[in-house]
């Protein structure tokens, strides 16, 4: 169920939404490059200068100029083992989407997973969170599996201040797409990895923003990323889970603690007038 715009702002109102507005010239803000251990991490979020098809193959100039972010980490921090498959992604935004892809190396693409709304980070996953005005209440989350299943929510509080996550809202106008550098679900070969492109709407994510949606350049929001993977078995050919294994949970800026549900930890991106 599409839940409307004036539905979602009175639960905002309800949820006591306080902040007026997203940060505009935070300090600190830059390339993420510039330090690939501080936290919380950064990106620099460039305006597309041409139409992005979203396919998953990110073949536009836009795409080819946007930075990389620094390498995925483990949930908790730094000084746990590196992530045995690399993950990185990108960003751009226009007037009408804000645009994320990643890249998720993987051996073994394979999900199960195919109705909207599943609990997909029962399957290996990527996820987007996003605090647009970064008072760490009213955010939404997104989920994909390699079979581009999609489950996205919408969380009025976070679940430490027992606020509930609304499964049955979903964004409006999203598109997304999936290129897979290899084959899905078949365990007679190696694969290389998959992409993951996403276009989400700003009259979605307005919705309960508490600010500018698009934003204006120099803004900068909340954001964070995950990567569920899971330990698998082949049996009969087929790609199960290791039962009783706990996933890894692989990140853009670490978490501290294994929880993403903790916004103050997110990573913030800024975003730019021009093109890169």
């Amino acid at each position: 169920m599409t839940m409307s715009r004036g539905w979602l702002l009175a639960v905002a109102v309800t949820a006591c939404f306080v902040s007026a507005g997203c940060s505009q010239k935070s300090e600190g803000v830059g390339e993420s490059a510039r330090s690939s251990q501080r936290l919380p991490r950064e990106y620099a979020c460039h305006r597309a200068a041409d139409a992005i098809l979203v396919d998953g193959r990110l073949s536009e100039a836009s795409w080819a100029s946007a930075p990389w972010s620094d390498d995925f980490a483990d949930i908790e921090g730094f000084e746990k083992p590196v992530p045995r498959f690399r993950t990185r992604m990108k960003m751009l935004w226009d007037d009408r989407f804000l645009y994320v892809a990643a890249e998720l190396e993987e051996p073994h693409v394979w999900a199960t997973l195919r109705q909207h709304d599943e609990i997909v980070f029962n399957d290996n996953d990527f996820e987007i969170f996003i605090d647009p005005n970064g008072d760490e209440r009213e955010y939404y989350e997104i989920e994909t599996n390699a079979c581009a299943t999609i489950f996205d929510l919408f969380l009025v509080r976070t679940y430490l201040d027992h606020g509930p996550a609304l499964h049955d809202w979903d964004m409006r106008g999203l598109r997304k797409g999936i290129h897979i550098d290899g084959t899905l679900n078949d365990s007679s070969d190696t694969d290389v990895g998959w992409t993951v492109e996403f276009a989400l709407p700003w009259r979605s994510l307005k919705e309960a923003a508490g600010c500018a949606a698009p934003p204006k350049p120099g803004d900068v929001w909340r954001m964070n990323f995950s990567r569920v993977e899971w330990q698998h078995d082949v049996v009969g050919g087929r790609y199960q889970r290791v039962p009783n294994t706990k996933e890894d949970n692989w990140v853009w800026s670490p978490q501290g603690v294994v929880d993403m549900h903790r916004p103050q930890h997110w990573g913030r991106v800024r975003f730019l007038a021009k093109s890169n």
